[in-house]
């Protein structure tokens, strides 16, 4: 059965209801498929066909009648906005196309049922293939480890600093890294948090340890900014690298978070014993270059970290980063009602939104 926290009773009232709302309403680029065909689709959202949950639905694997494979995420939460207005977020979001985005090839509004339809991705999440069971874990050499860094980071570049208006994901992590055939990395669920009420999002949630990716500004006082994305990513950078979950506290000796561990390896110049172990060759030195790329990403205060396109420069070109720039990273730790905040994450100290001397371009 489909994931329904709409509701079943008085469906053929609210389908009439939305079939006269829907008069008048064009689709630009995205497919406006029936109920049925979704449900054809999936087998009727057989749990056998469910390939992913996230915050807002879950996904089931679909096959449409021309043998399309699609992704059909079925929405479980109730739209703030009506069916007009939802239609036109849609349409919007359909707008949007990065080679490094998911895809958005249709939805289906009918009666309570709110549908998108996706792309399907051959290699599912970068979640499942980094972070989940090892039977599952899929040969990820550091050419495509670097490959989905840079890739995620132009992706976000776009959807930052291309679109107008901008858009803040708000919810980078592996499980919304999408993989295809060739490893290509695309962000999902980007633009899907102006859909709900701020009550259905990962940061209203109970916060068990922590949720890893979370920028301490947005978790401590709601700051919702283009940096909180920058956070999350540099956080990624470091899971790509290491192999390792965020949200798991307890790495080193001294049982820390990912992000303490790593700038306490940094400390002790260490680096390379973060490497995940099962990446047997990789360039050493363009490897670490990644780890202190991911400090810049993640400083303590949100002007300090670079915009997405500075990023993918540091990521791509042969640059040489200025460390002197780099202070310690934020972060945010909850366990049994104890806060735990670096001393940097609360300050008020306001510097540049990004100094020119972070980078600087090596001379070949």
């Amino acid at each position: 059965m489909s994931c329904s926290c709409f509701g079943s009773k008085r469906v053929q009232k609210k389908e009439i209801t939305t079939h006269r709302e829907l008069e008048g309403i064009s689709f630009d680029n995205i497919r406006n498929f029936s109920y049925k065909e979704l449900r054809l689709a999936t087998d009727d959202f057989d749990r056998n066909a469910k390939i992913g949950r996230g915050g807002f639905g879950v996904v089931y694997k679909g096959i449409l009648k021309d043998g399309k494979q699609v992704a059909v995420k079925s929405l479980c939460a109730e739209s703030k906005q009506g069916v007009r207005e939802f239609l036109t977020e849609i349409n919007t979001i359909s707008n949007v196309r990065h080679q490094n985005l998911v895809e958005l090839i249709g939805c289906c509004v009918e009666g309570t049922h709110r549908i998108l339809v996706y792309e399907f991705l051959e290699k599912n999440s970068l979640d499942y293939a980094l972070l989940g069971k090892k039977i599952h874990i899929l040969e990820l050499d550091w050419k495509r480890r670097s490959e989905i860094c840079i890739g995620t980071a132009r992706g976000l570049a776009y959807l930052h600093e291309e679109l107008d208006p901008h858009i803040v994901h708000r919810d980078i992590k592996a499980s919304n890294i999408l993989l295809d055939k060739d490893f290509t990395p695309k962000i999902g669920d980007f633009g899907l948090a102006k859909l709900f009420p701020d009550t259905i999002t990962h940061i209203s949630t109970k916060i068990a340890g922590t949720t890893g990716y979370l920028a301490p500004e947005y978790v401590l006082g709601g700051q919702l900014t283009l940096k909180a994305d920058v956070y999350s990513f540099g956080v990624l950078v470091l899971e790509i690298i290491s192999g390792r979950g965020s949200s798991t506290s307890g790495w080193g000796a001294s049982q820390k978070l990912l992000l303490e561990w790593a700038w306490e390896l940094y400390e002790e110049g260490k680096l390379v014993e973060m490497v995940d172990p099962d990446l047997k060759t990789y360039n050493e030195e363009e490897v670490i270059k990644y780890i202190k790329v991911a400090f810049f990403c993640t400083q303590a205060t949100a002007s300090r970290r670079p915009v997405m396109s500075q990023v993918v420069d540091m990521l791509s070109r042969n640059i040489r980063l200025n460390e002197k720039e780099l202070t310690p990273p934020g972060f945010f730790q909850e366990s049994s009602g104890n806060k735990k905040v670096s001393s940097e994450a609360s300050t008020s100290r306001q510097i540049s939104s990004f100094p020119t001397t972070i980078t600087q371009v090596t001379p070949r």
